[in-house]
């Protein structure tokens, strides 16, 4: 206990030591602007001229390492140093071991007793999970099917795109943000595959182009048999074609009158039909209208024929014809 108390005494009296002497000492070249993967490390560096006494790191405006012209002071083992000279300076290089996304911010060099300091900006990329909703996809030829790749935990979101490893008649694709996760983002492929194959969804950061895939074997089937939806479509349309020519045929002037219907006829056809009497088969029979003589004057009459007069009947159907023999 009494060691401990000593030694941070001791660290305060060089700070107070170093905080007393002269400023001739400046930056001359501060840290730069560095993005990195959550987990890795960053590396930062701060060029200083000679006579520098104390060199102070800071993390979002907390100090996290110091380093004098002795050793350096480490509060956390996330935090390190090493140092290099160049020309004459001092380059102080401060690393920061396994960057989480809490560390994204400014990081600050600065010197004790110098209102002079440099700063940049650390940018840390989170990479999150990917994934299809199915592993295995079986989708029917020919048919349009849409397939989803969701990249979830992200930061920043990254750019999605396919590599489509089958024959496909159509394929596009767009992305959307998830309202409800805004790490999340969703892109949609839309498709008409032709065969069997892989499709490959690319998750890329443009930052650091670095990128994860995610790859689902695609199979294609034969669509049943009579049940194709486009099937179903053309015998839809064949059948309405077919009727509506037909009814035109109907409504045209030109009428086949040696067509015969299956159909009943109504009452008013059969009156129209047995009031035309059909010829008859026998050419040798004159054929008679009425069972009446027509009027002849007494110095006109002549001699009829020897056989008696036939006159026909139409019964109730019109193809059947009686013959009575008048007595």
């Amino acid at each position: 206990m009494g060691s401990s108390r000593t030694g941070i005494l001791a660290t305060l009296v060089v700070l107070a030591g170093l905080a007393a002497s002269g400023s001739s000492y400046e930056i001359i070249e501060g840290p730069k602007n560095a993005t990195v993967l959550e987990g890795s490390e960053a590396r930062f560096n701060c060029t200083i001229s000679p006579g520098w006494r104390l060199i102070m790191w800071s993390l979002n405006g907390t100090v996290v390492l110091s380093i004098t012209p002795t050793e350096p002071i480490i509060t956390s083992d996330r935090f390190t140093t090493a140092s290099y000279e160049e020309g004459g300076n001092f380059i102080s290089e401060m690393i920061i071991h396994d960057v989480q996304l809490s560390d994204a911010g400014h990081v600050r060099c600065s010197l004790q007793n110098s209102d002079r300091d440099a700063s940049a900006f650390l940018s840390v990329i989170v990479m999150g999970e990917l994934f299809i909703s199915s592993g295995v996809l079986t989708v029917i030829e020919d048919e349009p099917c849409n397939v989803t790749c969701r990249a979830s935990g992200w930061t920043p979101l990254p750019d999605i795109s396919w590599e489509i490893g089958v024959p496909v008649n159509h394929s596009s694709y767009y992305s959307v943000r998830e309202p409800d996760e805004p790490q999340s983002t969703v892109s949609i492929l839309a498709l008409t595959p032709q065969g069997n194959g892989t499709l490959t969804c690319v998750a890329t950061v443009e930052a650091l182009q670095v990128h994860k895939s995610v790859t689902v074997n695609l199979t294609v089937v034969q669509p049943p048999v009579g049940s194709s939806y486009h099937s179903e479509v053309r015998k839809s349309a064949t059948v309405k074609t077919n009727k509506e020519t037909l009814q035109t045929k109907l409504k045209s002037g030109n009428e086949n009158h040696g067509y015969s219907s299956d159909e009943p006829r109504t009452t008013s056809e059969w009156t129209e039909s047995a009031s035309v009497p059909p010829r008859s088969s026998e050419p040798s029979v004159p054929e008679h209208r009425s069972s009446r003589q027509p009027y002849q004057g007494p110095d006109d009459r002549q001699q009829g024929p020897t056989s008696r007069p036939q006159v026909s009947f139409i019964m109730a159907s019109p193809r059947k014809v009686r013959n009575v023999t008048l007595v």
